[in-house]
């Protein structure tokens, strides 16, 4: 890593991470400029950049964050995210703490049968009308959904992309994940919802009037279209057994939300003009310049040369090695996005699994996937989901900040880390 375009592409993404940081221009705009200045120095290139696997942006989830977005548009025509929202505030007796208890705990056990991305599109809606509803402030609601999302997705393979990329190079089936960190994932919800009460407990504010008004309004009044409902309905739970069925299918989840999303136009009657428009095209713009950046890092070898520091760092010691892999991959996966650093990892943690003879029960496998999946929650642009919901913020006209995220995301990151850390000495050193 001696080469000028080595130190320049650090410079390019520390200075594009800073304006995103500082906000000064929209992470938009500083993510593909911070792309182009990529391409102009000759740190990656056209090829590489759209076309390659491994350094170019990831068309599977732009296509899957697509995909969804388009069946999403479709089922707000319907009036099922208010029906949603009504059944869930009454349910919760329009108490905002229990509200939002319910709305990470239904996050979490989405995100663990669909991706955390796709739940995140589903969920958001909802609480944007909850918060309306119930007079409360958007951005704890939609914050804590999405650190419950990353917790709830790490508990299963197709729950957090890292997951499928890790089980495809170690060998790991759905099983796997759901005896190794299902129960970990459980337990960090119960922390978050804990930590939640503390960290927001100024967003909790009973408003009498409002919540009477909520109280007597009757859900079933929301529908709109219960046709169009039912052939939503249809084509999602179709698409969400595409997704689980991944292993014996062998489609990505990019090919199935495609396939969902053009069914589900096809059937209805709902304006592809209309359905199109409902798709964040500034998120998508954004993770390309995002992904464009770190491929940068990597085909100029900078994300290899601190991969192989940390496998020397490691060298034979297995339980030294576990705890150093969780905390570097929760602290690098809250600086770049943890899809690509994941790809990056996965074949220098098989290397250093092989290195010590074999790995009979996964805990560097483990390691990595929790250290990955955890630490995309510690800044707005950890994780694919984290950058969703921003977007659908924006939108809605209720942004939520880079700090503002953050803040929060880095506090809940430190204790889960910690706690996943005592999780993994203790099932696979102390009691083994």
């Amino acid at each position: 890593m001696n080469d000028w375009q080595s130190w320049a592409a650090i410079v390019v993404f520390a200075g594009t991470y800073a304006l995103i940081i500082s906000e000064k221009i929209h992470r938009v705009g500083a993510a593909l400029g911070g792309a182009g200045l990529m391409l102009a120095i000759g740190a990656t290139d056209d090829k590489s950049a759209f076309y390659s696997v491994h350094s170019g942006i990831d068309w599977n989830v732009i296509f899957l964050l697509m995909g969804m977005m388009m069946i999403v548009g479709v089922l707000k025509k319907t009036g099922m995210f208010e029906y949603l929202a009504i059944w869930s505030v009454k349910r919760a007796r329009a108490r905002p703490f229990r509200v939002m208890v319910m709305l990470i705990v239904i996050t979490a056990v989405a995100s663990a049968l669909l991706d955390n991305v796709t739940t995140v599109l589903l969920i958001a809606p909802v609480t944007l009308l909850v918060c309306e509803r119930l007079a409360l402030p958007v951005a704890p609601f939609l914050i804590a959904e999405v650190l419950a999302s990353n917790i709830g997705g790490m508990s299963t393979l197709v729950g957090d992309p890292p997951n499928i990329i890790i089980a495809s190079r170690a060998g790991l089936t759905f099983n796997d994940f759901l005896v190794h960190l299902a129960p970990l994932s459980a337990l960090l919800i119960v922390v978050l919802i804990a930590m939640c009460r503390f960290l927001f407990r100024r967003s909790f504010v009973y408003d009498e009037d409002r919540a009477a008004e909520v109280m007597e309004l009757e859900e079933r009044e929301a529908i709109r279209d219960p046709r169009l409902l039912v052939q939503g309905l249809i084509v999602l739970t179709l698409v969400v057994a595409g997704f689980v069925l991944h292993p014996v299918l062998h489609y990505e989840p990019s090919v199935v939300a495609l396939l969902g999303a053009g069914l589900l136009i096809a059937l209805s009657t709902a304006e592809t003009g209309e359905v199109l428009a409902e798709v964040e095209w500034p998120t998508l713009a954004f993770f390309a310049g995002l992904f464009i950046m770190i491929g940068g890092l990597i085909e100029t070898g900078v994300i290899g040369e601190v991969s192989k520091a940390l496998a020397d760092a490691i060298g034979d010691n297995e339980l030294g090695g576990s705890m150093l892999l969780l905390g570097a991959s929760a602290v690098l996966s809250g600086i770049i996005d943890n899809i690509p650093y994941v790809a990056t990892m996965a074949p220098i943690t098989s290397d250093l699994v092989e290195a010590m003879g074999g790995d009979t029960n996964h805990v560097m496998w483990w390691a990595l996937a929790i250290g990955a999946d955890l630490g995309g929650n510690a800044t707005a642009i950890g994780a694919s989901a984290n950058v969703v919901v921003l977007g659908i913020a924006e939108r809605n006209r209720t942004p939520i900040s880079f700090w503002q995220f953050t803040k929060y995301g880095l506090v809940v990151t430190a204790v889960t880390v910690a706690i996943s850390a005592g999780y993994v000495w203790l099932r696979y050193f102390a009691l083994a």
